[in-house]
């Protein structure tokens, strides 16, 4: 590789981390519980690299870790002397987690129902998101859980995963009933707790939804009367977007010399605000927001007492509706390409937010292609946003050029050569739509993109496998509105769109005579191209 030229210049090569394979999110633990779940969790480990995966619900009733009696079903519930935690139900989740080859990013929540101040706040599910009616016992949970691991994988492996110290507590009353400080208390509680087990088990907070650009999270609790003057701003994008409750948290801890190991937090580049007349305005900010948001939390770090902690983004996607349509769409894919490609190196992970429709916040999706945040929908048929990840998958450790139109790379351990590219139109924002047929219109965006580069000093006659995911191609969510968008499918319509789903567009390069590999690809708008060397 030492004659290794790419558009007659040698490369500088840099460190390619894979922030988009370190962590992917799905909804709850009981989920993981199911056959469907666990044969896509596996797909999704197998084809995109995914090394560990966060969820809710751990603690949930669901899951029957936290007992103050023994249960019962048309009999007396009796109580018992003193909780009791049992992980039967969590072993078999984690169990299966760590032998498909990846790890559990661990979300510390919900708050079980005997445990909890008030119950059933958010979701179908009936999620218990308050402050414990006993702080001792909350952190006696979680030392049982952590000790609990530890005995069951090892110290060596369970200092690799994460400890997360619940979820978006921000959005009270829905994930948390307290106050800030209530979540602060309990974040220091917790982390003492895990920390006196073993210092080097890494714990971090504070888990908080989205940036905003006004006051509304500044108080113990929200205020939607700061909100206001965002809702009626002409241009969102002009305005000073900041992270949720983080520099408050870092001065906290810090005050009380409290470890944070990490900093995690939750990126959607679409939200809403309420006006003055209460009625919630929906906000799309534009495709580097990602970019911008995670340029001001490296440097809010950087200001800090907690420098070295770690970035999290521990869910991540274009919007936080699970009935978005957008996600079922070639634009998201695009849009996911660029994010990811443009924000290399600003965190260690940028969770997606979900791999699998098998998702049931809100009950189960109505129909096979409902906006949900899945990779794959319910029944396992990819979504072009699983090929994207695939796409991303297949790049290497190593990056060798990076463009506006994507990148060039080389594996360290094999030397091969591989890229990807794409043609997103500028810097469009993508809003969240209530329904398929709204999505359609992005699909005139933009002009098409001529994709050229040569790359000299390879061997003669190497083969490289290119692959096109564009509206033609791999576009299933369209295949299924052509078919009428049935509720229900039949076997041969489900065959059917699993068949559209794959069908990329794909072709051979070959390297010449003299060692040069000519890429010339015109990409049509929303296309995603990789280009990789064949096995």
């Amino acid at each position: 590789m030492n004659n290794l030229r790419i558009d007659g210049d040698l490369p500088r090569e840099t460190p390619l981390p894979h922030s988009w394979a370190a962590c992917v999110g799905a909804g709850r633990a009981n989920e993981a519980l199911r056959a469907d779940w666990q044969r896509q969790f596996t797909e999704a480990v197998a084809a995109c690299g995914f090394r560990a995966v966060r969820f809710h619900g751990v603690f949930h009733d669901d899951m029957f870790v936290y007992r103050e009696s023994y249960g019962h079903g048309f009999g007396r519930n009796s109580p018992l002397a003193a909780p009791v935690h049992t992980f039967s139900y969590v072993d078999k989740v984690f169990d299966f987690i760590v032998e498909s080859g990846a790890r559990p990013f661990v979300e510390l929540g919900f708050m079980p129902r005997e445990l909890a101040t008030k119950q059933e706040t958010v979701f179908w599910w009936g999620a218990h998101c308050s402050p414990p009616n006993d702080m001792g016992r909350w952190a006696e949970l979680v030392a049982r859980a952590v000790e609990h691991w530890i005995g069951r994988y090892g110290l060596d492996e369970v200092r690799q995963w994460r400890f997360e110290v619940w979820n978006e507590p921000n959005l009270v009353p829905h994930f948390w009933t307290g106050t800030k400080t209530e979540y602060f208390e309990l974040y220091e509680r917790t982390v003492t707790a895990i920390k006196a087990i073993d210092a080097g088990l890494k714990v971090g907070g504070p888990a908080t939804s989205v940036f905003v650009p006004d006051d509304r999270y500044r108080g113990e609790v929200e205020d939607r009367s700061a909100m206001h003057a965002t809702a009626s701003a002409s241009d969102v994008d002009a305005l000073d977007w900041r992270p949720v409750w983080i520099e408050d948290f870092l001065g906290w801890c810090a005050k009380r010399d409290l470890p944070v190991d990490f900093v995690s937090t939750h990126l959607y580049p679409t939200d809403f605000a309420y006006g003055a007349d209460g009625e919630a305005v929906q906000i799309a900010r534009y495709a580097d927001a990602t970019f911008d948001d995670l340029t001001v939390l490296r440097q809010l770090l950087a200001d800090s007492q907690y420098p070295d902690a770690e970035v999290h983004i521990t869910e991540w996607s274009t919007s936080p509706s699970a009935r978005d349509f957008i996600h079922d769409t070639v634009f998201a894919a695009t849009y996911i390409t660029r994010a990811y490609l443009k924000c290399v190196g600003l965190a260690d992970s940028i969770s997606y937010w979900t791999f699998t429709d098998v998702f049931e916040e809100g009950g189960a999706g109505l129909g096979p292609f409902h906006g949900g945040f899945g990779l794959v929908n319910e029944s396992g048929i990819h979504k072009p946003t699983f090929h994207a990840f695939r796409m991303l998958n297949g790049l290497g450790d190593r990056l060798l050029l990076a463009t506006d139109e994507g990148v060039v790379t080389r594996d360290s351990r094999t030397s091969a050569l591989s890229a990807v590219f794409f043609n997103y139109p500028g810097k469009l924002a993508l809003k969240s739509t209530g329904s398929y047929p709204e999505t359609r219109a992005l699909a005139e965006a933009g002009p098409h993109r001529r994709v050229r580069h040569t790359i000299s000093g390879l061997e003669p006659g190497t083969t490289f496998l290119a692959e096109v995911l564009d509206w033609e191609h791999g576009n299933v969510a369209e295949a299924w509105y052509q078919l009428g968008s049935p509720l229900n499918l039949s076997r041969a319509q489900s065959e059917y769109l699993s068949g559209v789903a794959d069908a990329l567009r794909r072709f051979t390069l070959t390297v010449t005579g003299d060692g040069t590999l000519e890429i010339d690809v015109e990409l049509p708008p929303w296309a995603v191209m990789s280009v990789r060397q064949a096995d």
